[in-house]
């Protein structure tokens, strides 16, 4: 009886060793891997940093519209203010078949050069022709 438990308790110790050494193991190679991530990241690549790359845009967004594009887009709106004076940007967006996020920087130079004024702030915000008697 006595050498059977000294048999066991030096099994049960042996066991206890190697999962010890198996925890160890797998503690040390996550570390490894975490530190391996965190130093490929600093060596990789030098990000550059400018104007051109100062925002990314993600894959989903379209290109960047040329000055024709936004000009003739303009050209579109002001047309389309003038036929609907005091509509909001939804509407006029819908009038022209695009989106009022796509009217925002031709409605933009439009106020900039004086051709549209706007009355109301954020989503009530309501556009109107400039006309040469008032301004």
């Amino acid at each position: 009886m006595q050498d059977t438990t000294r048999e066991l308790n030096q099994r049960i110790e042996q066991l206890v060793r190697e999962h010890m050494a198996a925890v160890e193991r797998g503690v040390r190679e996550a570390v490894e891997r975490a530190f391996a991530r965190t130093a490929g990241a600093a060596a990789g690549p030098a990000r550059k940093v400018g104007p051109a790359t100062a925002r990314q845009r993600r894959p989903s967004e379209s290109p960047r519209r040329s000055r024709s594009e936004v000009s003739a887009l303009g050209e579109r709106l002001y047309q389309t203010v003038c036929a609907h004076p005091g509509e909001g940007i939804a509407v006029l967006a819908s009038k022209l078949g695009t989106t009022a996020a796509e009217l925002q920087r031709p409605m933009a130079l439009l106020r900039q050069a004086e051709q549209v004024r706007s009355v109301g702030q954020r989503h009530q915000t309501r556009y109107f022709p400039r006309t040469g008697a008032s301004s």
